[in-house]
């Protein structure tokens, strides 16, 4: 088991929209009357109580042993970015919706709370890719999900060619390129059809997007590999996306330079064969053709009342 961090000082990384007042009130409650210091960065001070103590971000980077991210994988990520240069145990309490990488649920978040002060946890390590775009400048460096290179508009395509270690592999045309880690590859990476990586991998991969010429399938690399993908001249102006948020843009005959930093974040997992398991289910219903409230259909009638209120339904019974 990961021993308790060193530092008495816990981070909350809070959804800046979601809910999460009783997550943050129990938390709270759990560190009153113990030597534990609870902090938020300058960014959160609207959605935290003054029982939190507001710091910049430089010394909440320094200061805190362990964080607690309130919201869904967003959130998660962010946290991970925050803390990629000085990694401590990073918590995920899911106010999102599907969330592969958050654990606890808000009713869990007690117990867990519990077992993370016993040290009754392991920590499943993540590495991030770091992207380089030589001398245009990106706003996101460090991607724990994926680097996307998309084209602006509705016009063109995505036309780029990949060198990997300085060796010529081919060539890109497609609508889009995702770069994944292990982490993201149950993202886009998995929606354009690649494939899915074990945490424990230490790969990335690199899938097109509807693609209509070179390169169609996805090419999974090592993690020591050193890929770079060049713009084309025939290409559509491209605009480059770090887990999910604009980064910057490329044009004709820019790089973009990828590569893998191990170890970068530490994950909290309490039990790592639950969370594996729900992670297959979720990605189970990811691949049917159903919307959430059409799953109700999959269930047996005398179990369809008790399913129909835990996905947040009225009870007839009520009116």
């Amino acid at each position: 088991m990961t021993s308790v961090p060193s530092s008495r000082a816990i981070g909350l990384v809070v959804h800046p929209t979601k809910p999460v007042g009783r997550s943050v009130e129990t938390i709270l409650a759990a560190a009153h009357g113990h030597p534990v210091r609870v902090l938020a960065r300058e960014a959160d001070r609207q959605r935290v109580p003054a029982e939190v103590a507001v710091v910049p971000d430089a010394r909440f980077v320094a200061e805190v042993g362990s964080v607690i991210a309130l919201g869904g994988d967003g959130t998660m990520l962010g946290a991970m970015r925050l803390m990629a240069d000085r990694p401590v145990p990073v918590l995920g309490v899911n106010h999102g919706n599907l969330g592969f990488l958050v654990e606890v649920s808000p009713g869990e978040l007690a117990s867990a709370l519990a077992r993370l002060a016993d040290g009754d946890f392991t920590v499943e390590q993540h590495g991030c890719l770091e992207v380089d775009a030589g001398r245009r400048e990106l706003k996101t460096r460090l991607g724990f999900n994926d680097v996307v290179l998309a084209r602006e508009g509705r016009a063109g395509a995505v036309s780029v060619d990949l060198r990997v270690n300085d060796v010529q592999y081919g060539y890109y045309r497609a609508d889009a390129v995702v770069v994944s880690t292990p982490t993201g590859s149950t993202a886009y990476n998995y929606a354009a059809g690649g494939p899915v990586l074990s945490p424990s991998s230490g790969a990335l991969v690199v899938t097109p997007v509807a693609p209509l010429s070179g390169i169609s399938r996805p090419v999974v690399l090592g993690a020591e590999d050193h890929v770079t993908l060049a713009v084309s001249a025939d290409s559509a102006p491209i605009a480059v996306d770090v887990d999910g948020t604009q980064a910057g843009a490329l044009g004709h005959d820019d790089r973009l330079a990828v590569t893998m930093r191990p170890e970068a974040a530490q994950v909290v997992r309490l039990s790592a064969t639950d969370h594996a398991s729900r992670s297959r289910v979720k990605l189970s219903l990811l691949d049917l053709p159903l919307r959430p409230g059409q799953l109700l259909d999959l269930i047996p009638s005398e179990l369809r009342h008790k399913a129909h209120l835990a996905m947040g339904g009225a009870d007839p019974a009520a009116d």
